[in-house]
């Protein structure tokens, strides 16, 4: 096979030899514009995982890599006078320039034609000269650029500045630090790479970059101001533009985030950063390169199918990889973009919030590494939640109690709202009783119902519960006064209305889709159906519709009261009326209830402030939001921000995020915990409590969010239909004894906890 690489970096260099490896008949010539000896960039970071992955590849690389890199554990967070070290980390530093001379030895060992300071020609011509080309042409690709159409980049150009520069400051860990200016906030990214030099990044968002005037300033003045800085901790070393340029050649970047939705075409395949990029918060850029060319040599090295096929199985190999990757990229990318919504934090949650930014990295992951540092984490956060200190055990995070007015849970661990379609007319059966009984024995602090009808016609299904008559009341005290009696979880009621999307069927029937006989009539803020062509259409609301649902939500309010509920949430998500007045995508009125955003809040707003006055002061009161409606022009998380401070404003104690499911349009994100950035964003911008909720299934999930501060409180729906004791058996595995049982069921806490002991005792043996 006759192979050109269009590009001499990590990537091109190192496919090259393993290509070359695994077929030392193949003819691999790699070109390059640069000179061999051009560096740009100061060092490069692998992880130790990484770092074992490649002596699998060439061992005699990463033997080289090994004899000229620099190992540390430690990372160093500098934050309000304080420093913060997490251990455990495990990762080597080394310099670019000395990594490529490796590479290009091995290649140069095994026979690769590798050409140097030449321009390549355009990839068509190859095409036709070789059998594969390979775009290893970084961000800038113009392999990739050839066939834009066909590639189809997303190219997304984020809001920082940066600056990557390097120092003969010999820095012992991996450092983060942050400074306050008079302009905003600067944040340092800096790691030795080497015996002599440190890379050191400085980040910005670019409003503050162009308020400090570092746009109109020379090379040598922004230097000298980053040096001005950061001077504490560059010790009277200067900053180094790269070892050819010390001073001259700053440049202040942008970091764009690449993905391609195709990663070849024909004889032709993209690596590396031509194919995607990830931001250098996580040090993967490189990393990403070289196992992109391990992973196409592994693909090219099978003759049982034709190139492009081969091709296809490396791009289906490495784009959920990548994907991942580049996910928890994004997230670090975004806190660091962001890092002015936690400075607010005390640094012992700000450096945990800060590791913990890509959700990659977690509680209990940042516990095997260094278990002196996550100690001291809980026990800084349990302090702070007013639980003593303790000879024993400190809880976990999610094992602090939370108050909202006079309410104070137990846990941080909520059983989700999940309708479960069993009620008769509206009223609660056995079916119920036993449902919520089970989950309030089970652990969590609170549990939120099933969305409950304020009216029949506030249904979504015939199954739905309501609370509308005295004997939907008398059915849901029966329950919160069992909950209360076995056990010290609280309840709230969640109050909603269906809208256009109420009148269908039992979703095991059909989801969805409108009843076949004896439905009701529907209400919304615009005539539009649920489902085109196939959902009844409903009513425009008038004056006297708005009236008489609020006027039921506020009879359900009272009603609620009377049963004892501990907590209300308002529903206002997901597609229902209150979320259909929210959504421009649903809301189309010509009056004061629509257009703008306030305008389309005015109407939930009216209803919720009438509630909150018959509600009990000394009782909380909830808001569950759509935070995005995943469809391009709807509600977007920056919207979500202002409806969460209007809700905040009109006494919201604290706001339940979720998103989705106002459009059959929508087009999520999904993964783990995919909703709790935009928790994160409303508690943080707002300082308002909030409940995040969304694929979270672990107990390290809760934890991370906990102390991270992302959230107040965890809401879990599947895994409490799996399993409603989740939360005594998240503690027994997190080996937290201190949790209330039933007293009926005190020998089974014991079983468990010892078989568990008995497993980790097993284990340690083995």
């Amino acid at each position: 096979m006759r192979i050109v690489c269009l590009g001499g970096g990590p990537a091109g260099l190192y496919f090259s030899i393993l290509m070359k490896k695994a077929n030392p008949a193949c003819d691999i010539r790699v070109i390059e514009r640069n000179r061999a000896d051009d560096t740009f960039g100061w060092g490069v970071v692998f992880s130790d995982l990484t770092m074992a992955g490649f002596r699998r590849d060439d061992a005699r690389v990463v033997e080289e890599i090994e004899r000229n890199f620099r190992h540390w554990d430690d990372i160093d967070i500098f934050f309000k006078d304080r420093r913060i070290t997490s251990g455990g980390h495990g990762f080597c530093g080394i310099a670019r320039g000395k990594l490529l001379g490796i590479l290009q030895q091995r290649a140069e060992e095994l026979g690769v034609n590798l050409a140097f300071g030449t321009e390549a020609c355009d990839p068509v011509d190859y095409s036709r000269e070789y059998d594969l080309v390979v775009g290893a042409d970084g961000v800038a690709s113009a392999t990739r650029a050839r066939y834009n159409d066909h590639f189809n980049p997303r190219i997304d150009q984020r809001k920082c500045r940066f600056i990557w520069l390097g120092t003969r400051r010999k820095l012992d860990a991996f450092t983060f630090a942050f400074r306050q200016t008079q302009w905003g906030w600067f944040n340092l990214h800096a790691y030795r790479f080497d015996e002599e030099c440190s890379t050191f990044i400085v980040e910005t968002p670019e409003e503050t970059w162009l308020k400090a005037g570092i746009d109109r300033m020379t090379p040598d003045q922004s230097i000298a101001f980053c040096e001005e800085l950061f001077a504490d901790l560059l010790d009277g070393q200067p900053l180094l533009a790269n070892d050819r340029h010390p001073r001259g050649s700053a440049v202040w970047l942008k970091f764009n985030r690449v993905l391609c939705e195709r990663w070849f075409k024909d004889n032709i395949v993209l690596i590396g950063d031509a194919a995607h990029t990830a931001h250098f918060a996580i040090g993967s850029g490189t990393k990403l390169a070289m196992e992109d060319a391990a992973a196409l040599a592994r693909a090219l090295s099978s003759n049982d199918v034709a190139i492009p096929a081969r091709l296809a199985r490396y791009q289906a190999e490495r784009e959920v990889e990548a994907l991942k990757l580049q996910s928890a990229a994004r997230n670090r990318m975004r806190w660091f973009e962001n890092v002015e919504r936690y400075v607010h934090m005390e640094p012992e949650q700000f450096a945990f919030s800060l590791l913990t930014g890509s959700q990659r990295v977690g509680h209990a992951n940042l516990k095997l590494r260094d278990p002196a540092y996550i100690d001291g984490v809980d026990r800084w956060f349990a302090a702070t939640c007013g639980v003593p200190a303790l000879s024993g055990a400190t809880p976990p995070p999610m094992f602090t109690p939370f108050t909202l007015r006079d309410l104070t849970l137990s846990n941080r661990v909520v059983v989700a709202p999940m309708c479960t379609y069993s009620a008769e007319d509206g009223v609660p059966t056995d079916f119920h009783l036993i449902h919520y009984g089970g989950l309030g024995m089970g652990g969590a602090a609170l549990i939120i119902t099933e969305a409950t009808g304020v009216s029949a016609d506030a249904r979504i299904t015939p199954g739905c519960a309501g609370i509308w008559n005295d004997a939907q009341q008398i059915a849901w005290k029966r329950i919160v006064d069992d909950i209360h009696a076995n056990g010290t979880a609280r309840v709230a009621l969640q109050l909603g209305h269906g809208g256009r999307k109420g009148s269908t069927r039992l979703p095991w029937d059909a989801i969805d889709m409108p009843l076949e006989s004896d439905g009701w009539p529907l209400l919304a803020p615009s005539p539009l159906p649920w489902i085109a062509g196939t959902s009844p259409m409903p009513k425009e609301m008038d004056r006297a519709d708005m009236d008489r649902v609020k006027a039921d939500f506020v009879a359900a309010t009272r009603r609620a009261a009377s049963a004892d509920f501990d907590m209300v949430e308002f529903h206002a998500a997901h597609g229902y009326l209150m979320s259909s007045f929210i959504s421009p995508l649903t809301n189309q009125r010509q009056d004061d209830y629509g257009g703008n955003l306030e305008n389309r809040c005015r109407y939930p707003l009216e209803v919720f402030r009438a509630m909150r006055e018959v509600w009990p002061a000394e009782k909380p009161m909830s808001v569950r939001i759509s935070a995005h409606d995943w469809v391009p022009g709807g509600t977007t998380p920056d919207d979500a921000v202002v409806v969460a401070e209007l809700f905040k404003a009109a006494g919201a104690d604290i706001i339940h995020v979720s998103s989705g499911r106002v459009s059959k349009d929508e087009a999520p994100i999904y993964g783990r915990m995919y909703q709790v950035p935009f928790s994160d964003r409303i508690r943080n911008e707002l300082d308002v409590p909030t409940i995040t909720v969304g694929n979270i299934f672990e107990a390290d999930h809760v934890n991370t969010i906990i102390a991270a501060g992302r959230a107040d409180l965890c809401a879990l729906a599947r895994p409490h239909l799996a399993d409603p004791a989740w939360t005594l058996h998240a503690a027994a595995q997190l080996g937290f004894k201190d949790i209330a049982w039933p007293k009926q069921c005190e020998a089974g806490k014991q079983q468990l906890e010892h078989n568990l002991e008995r497993a980790a005792q097993l284990a340690l043996d083995a």
